[in-house]
């Protein structure tokens, strides 16, 4: 029996200041990815019915290889934003929680650097 109140107890206990951060980081990515998927979008509508050899000429070009490079990275970077928000909503096992987080990580970030790799290999074969 204590003969603090409820309130003692919760003093003190506040959040811990990194939901904020976390928060805004989804936000700036979202943001970020509506201009990268329009530019998207208008270059493969742009490259339909070309060729595999315009294709190249187009990867080609600086411009187009660094914002395939950004959209990559900043997607894959928002997507496990999201996914840990999921965790921590729906999974109550701490340490499953945090197993399914560390995977998450691991396999975004791989696999960006994977389609950072690709991107840059065909880039450079242009």
């Amino acid at each position: 029996m204590s003969l603090r109140s409820a309130l003692g107890h919760a003093r003190g206990l506040g959040a811990a200041k990194e939901g904020v951060h976390h928060w805004w980081l989804q936000r700036l990515t979202a943001i970020a990815l509506i201009p990268l998927t329009l530019w998207l979008v208008a270059s493969i509508i742009g490259l339909s019915g070309t060729g595999y050899e315009e294709f190249l000429f187009w990867f080609g070009k600086p411009i187009n290889s660094t914002l395939m490079i950004l959209f990559l990275g900043v997607g894959f970077h928002h997507a496990q934003l999201g996914m840990q928000v999921v965790y921590e909503d729906y999974i109550s096992s701490h340490g499953t929680r945090t197993a399914m987080t560390i995977l998450t990580k691991f396999a975004c970030y791989g696999l960006a650097t994977l389609s950072i790799v690709s991107i840059l290999t065909v880039a450079f074969k242009g």
